[in-house]
């Protein structure tokens, strides 16, 4: 049988740090009020002028390439998450492209917030399990920075920059390997209370928006953090229940790294005990999209062929999900 399968995986951080003690000084914050309520101590961003998203992108899959020997003109598809794209049109996807020489195959975006790296991935899976593609790249990659209002305590210290990315190719097997199984989920009543106001079609960009603060990420804490916690567990225990796994038998949890407190209480409550849960959250704050591959890279060294893995997300729809796949 023919499964899809992560064949290699890379990622990316920009030099430049924005520790706590640094926010201290330009909101009224500090270390242990940040650090008490979401686990954060600094985060990356990405400050070379003239460099968005793309550039973050093309650097974590160069990194892939060089890793795995794969040249940029063998790959079929590249698929882009993201939630800040370098422009409304053309895609970044199409940017990275141009960036990394990718001239035989095709490339898009998509938007799927937080979640946006296991869609992604549950989209180079299917095409690669229908034999549409053979050699598939998933680049996660956010400039949060760029849509942070740095006056607003409740939420700069929640975000930094970053980017991750997974080369997916057919493997044959006799034994279930690779992506497994996947659910998702959106509720578009949770529209109202993480977004960004101004920018888009129903509300484009004026003098007015921007000086009510309209085109900056807004984020109601509580209500997000009420159902993130919720949606990751329940759709984790989904996917778990259908594919008959126990917390026994599960090699590593990776959830999305929003807030500390959030995983803590995901994994608690799905009885996986915290030396089972992949973390990177304390050095790179919420990267969004590119959460999930970038901490799965940075931990690398622990994974192992045949480990059992369940990644889950939460991001802005709201939309949300769990992946059951074998490294």
């Amino acid at each position: 049988m023919v499964y899809a399968k992560i064949t290699g995986i890379a990622s990316y951080v920009p030099d430049d740090v924005l520790d706590n003690e640094m926010l201290s000084k330009m909101v009224d914050t500090n270390d242990e009020w940040i650090t008490t309520r979401v686990g954060i101590k600094e985060r990356r961003i990405l400050k070379k002028e003239g460099a968005g998203s793309s550039y973050m992108g093309a650097k974590s899959i160069e990194r892939l390439l060089e890793k795995t020997g794969v040249k940029a003109d063998e790959i079929d598809l590249m698929i882009c998450a993201t939630s800040n794209p370098d422009y409304r049109f053309p895609s970044t996807a199409s940017v990275i492209a141009g960036m990394i020489g990718l001239t035989n195959g095709y490339a898009y975006d998509i938007q799927a917030a937080c979640a946006g790296f296991i869609v992604a991935l549950q989209d180079a899976s299917a095409y690669i399990r229908a034999g549409l593609y053979k050699k598939v790249i998933v680049v996660c990659t956010e400039k949060m920075s760029s849509m942070i209002n740095y006056q607003d305590r409740q939420t700069c210290p929640l975000f930094g920059d970053g980017a991750g990315c997974v080369l997916v190719e057919p493997v044959e097997s006799d034994t279930p390997t690779g992506i497994i199984d996947a659910v998702f989920h959106v509720d578009p009543s949770g529209r109202d209370h993480l977004l960004m106001p101004a920018g888009g079609s129903v509300l484009p960009t004026t003098c007015e928006t921007y000086l009510e603060g309209k085109n900056y990420l807004f984020q109601d804490g509580r209500n997000v953090y009420k159902n993130a916690v919720k949606d990751m567990l329940t759709s984790t225990l989904d996917v778990m229940k259908r594919n008959s796994l126990s917390a026994d038998d599960i090699d590593w949890l990776v959830p999305h790294q929003a807030n500390l407190r959030i995983i803590e209480a995901v994994a608690s409550r799905a009885g996986v005990p915290m030396d089972k849960v992949l973390v990177n959250i304390e050095n790179r704050g919420n990267t969004s999209a590119a959460s999930i591959p970038l901490c799965l890279d940075e931990m690398s060294d622990k994974l192992h062929p045949g480990d059992r893995l369940v990644l889950t997300a939460f991001g802005a729809g709201y939309t949300w999900g769990a992946m059951y796949l074998i490294w």
